[in-house]
């Protein structure tokens, strides 16, 4: 494949091996000016020593982009996200997947500050943030040029990496016993684990890969209880403090963190077509889920309550596939946010040994009606009213036993 004309490229960078290769690459390959571009995102590490790697690269002060993202990240990302219960195939919270809109968002920022005509990404051929990256620079701006040099170079191992890395004089940091570490994403709202022992589905982690949580079986032997509020559908407070989209999340990782909450171990269908496993830690995002689910239950209609429950699927799908930036997801997003109007209230929580259980909730808006539900005499509700409505809804069901009597015979 022939290589594009680019002048100057805005790397996403985070100063590790693979990112730090695609600088020097990018720079021999393409002759191009670099712009680095590293997010705080909540990963608990040091961003900071990605300025000093890339200036030692001969990337110029004025190129390079460190930017704390944390709040933007949980309160236009995270909280909408999690207003539609968005869960993929069941289990994943969607925490890489959520982050790389994001991302690509001010990587074209940037590129317009700084004028260059080409961004780039440091994901495989084989994976999901391949498309996420690029859908979202493409939707966000048509015109630019994106490079994939995983998808150009033959660079296709670790080992090639480091290799190369060693030939170059970069200066990669290894385990001390020397081999590779887990491929790990890790921001505000997750962190996940691929390759190595995981990648054979049939093989247990090891206790000492979980960096994000305590083993369930350790965790302290009494429940802790908190309070969660909410207002149109965002958590603003936690035991009645109120706190930013970040602090909120950020706090809810360290009860999720204490009692052994947000572990899963799943096999997932990438969108490129291959199955792949993971596993990911997600303490407070299981806890907001929970949560979530809990106040709607009491404030929602029914209707509407079920009709969330089937788009999520479609929604959920559409972020895991990178369409963040699409007009359809942003239709669904208008949907599910014109739901949570009246989503407020108080949900109390009992966190135990990687359980959550929901032991309260209360709101000025509720739907639940005591006199409506109660097993006791009441005089709200006529009982013989069921009877009619029953008939309606049986009707076409007494038509059909009558006009076709051997559907029951034929079971």
């Amino acid at each position: 494949m022939s290589k594009k004309e680019v002048q100057k490229v805005v790397l996403a960078y985070s100063g590790g091996l693979d990112t730090s290769i695609i600088l020097k690459w990018l720079q021999d390959e393409y002759n191009c000016e670099v712009v680095t571009f590293t997010a705080d995102l909540g990963q608990g590490e040091e961003v900071e020593p990605a300025r000093k790697k890339a200036l030692a690269m001969g990337i110029k002060e004025e190129n390079i982009f460190i930017l704390d993202l944390q709040e933007e990240f949980v309160k236009d990302f995270v909280f909408p996200m999690f207003r539609a219960n968005t869960i993929y195939e069941g289990e994943y919270l969607l925490g890489t997947s959520i982050a790389r809109p994001l991302i690509a968002k001010k990587q074209i920022e940037i590129a317009k500050i700084t004028g260059a005509d080409g961004v780039s990404h440091g994901a495989t051929g084989k994976g999901n943030d391949q498309v996420r990256f690029e859908l979202g620079y493409l939707g966000l701006d048509g015109n630019i040029t994106v490079i994939a040099p995983w998808r150009e170079w033959d660079l296709n191992s670790r080992e090639k990496l480091l290799k190369y890395a060693s030939e170059h004089g970069i200066d990669i940091e290894k385990k001390k016993d020397g081999g590779s570490p887990y491929s790990m994403d890790a921001n505000l709202l997750h962190i996940s684990y691929e390759g190595l022992l995981l990648e054979d589905p049939n093989k247990e982690p090891e206790d000492d890969m979980w960096l994000w949580s305590v083993k369930p079986e350790d965790a302290p032997d009494t429940p802790e209880y908190i309070t969660i509020d909410y207002k149109k559908g965002d958590p603003i407070a936690i035991n009645g403090e109120e706190m930013t989209p970040a602090t909120i999340l950020r706090t809810l990782n360290e009860y999720g963190n204490k009692h052994g909450i947000g572990r899963i171990d799943i096999v997932e269908n990438r969108f490129v077509g291959m199955k792949a496993r993971g596993c990911y830690e997600t303490p407070g995002g299981t806890i907001m889920l929970k949560a979530h689910r809990a106040i709607e239950s009491i404030t929602l209609d029914r209707e509407v309550m079920h009709l969330k429950d089937e788009l999520m699927p479609r929604y959920a799908k559409l972020i895991y596939n990178g369409f963040w930036w699409s007009p359809e997801r942003e239709m669904l997003q208008s949907a599910i946010d014109n739901t949570q109007k009246f989503v407020e209230g108080t949900v109390r929580l009992k966190l135990y040994k990687g359980s959550i259980m929901v032991v309260g909730r209360e709101s000025e808006m509720s739907l639940f009606s005591e006199e409506h539900s109660t097993f006791e005499e009441d005089e709200v509700y006529n009982q013989s009213d069921a009877e009619g409505f029953i008939k309606l809804n049986a009707l076409r069901l007494i038509i059909e036993s009558q006009k076709q009597p051997s559907r029951v015979d034929n079971k």
